[in-house]
């Protein structure tokens, strides 16, 4: 790459993928982790959904369970939302959320993902893994643009980021294509950007 130029995408999500992978391997990993967890959680807290759309960890991601169930010290969300996940179809490239009770997935999507065989729902809260994240809430995921035409379909639900800090991207660096949609905020183990 000549000097001064900013990364494609599939550079730049490779290189945050690399570093997710190194912070989870870290002794750093469980106090970033708990970070995430209470921040999310007071975030969750205010916003008090009634359907939360989470996702189930891969690759290192976050896992936000913690911030709902009350790990780490915190409380059970409460009033506790229905609960449900994420459910990807290759063709046409759609994902859906389906209700979810809360244990581990059975079932897996048409990218074998865990997911679950529940009535398909609107969450009024999704919770989105970042890979990358601007101070502006555009995100950089991996690549399929499930969760940017979820989004669209469904622009009154409220949509929560979660990222590490080192993932955050310049601005400058990151040009926002006609399909990426801001996040109404973005939750680190940092805080919250908004």
């Amino acid at each position: 790459m000549r000097p001064g130029a900013t990364p494609d995408r599939a550079t730049l999500r490779s290189s945050l993928l690399l570093q997710r992978e190194q912070l989870a391997a870290s002794p750093q990993a469980p106090a970033a982790d708990a970070a995430l967890a209470r921040h999310l959680h007071a975030v969750l807290q205010r916003l008090e959904p009634q359907c939360l759309g989470v996702y189930w960890p891969i690759r290192c991601e976050f896992n936000p369970r913690s911030a709902i169930e009350g790990e780490a010290g915190m409380s059970r969300l409460a009033p506790m939302p229905a609960l449900a996940l994420p459910y990807c179809r290759r063709d046409p490239p759609q994902m859906q959320y389906r209700r979810w009770d809360g244990r581990p997935p059975t079932l897996r999507d048409e990218h074998g993902i865990p997911a679950t065989g529940g009535p398909a729902v609107v969450p009024d809260v999704v919770v989105v893994p970042c890979v990358g994240y601007t101070r502006a809430g555009l995100r950089l995921g991996y690549g399929g643009g499930y969760f940017d035409r979820w989004l669209a379909a469904h622009p009154h639900a409220t949509a929560v980021g979660v990222a590490w800090s080192f993932s955050e991207i310049d601005a400058a660096g990151f040009a926002a294509g006609p399909h990426d949609l801001p996040l109404m905020l973005i939750v680190t183990e940092r805080g919250v950007v908004t």
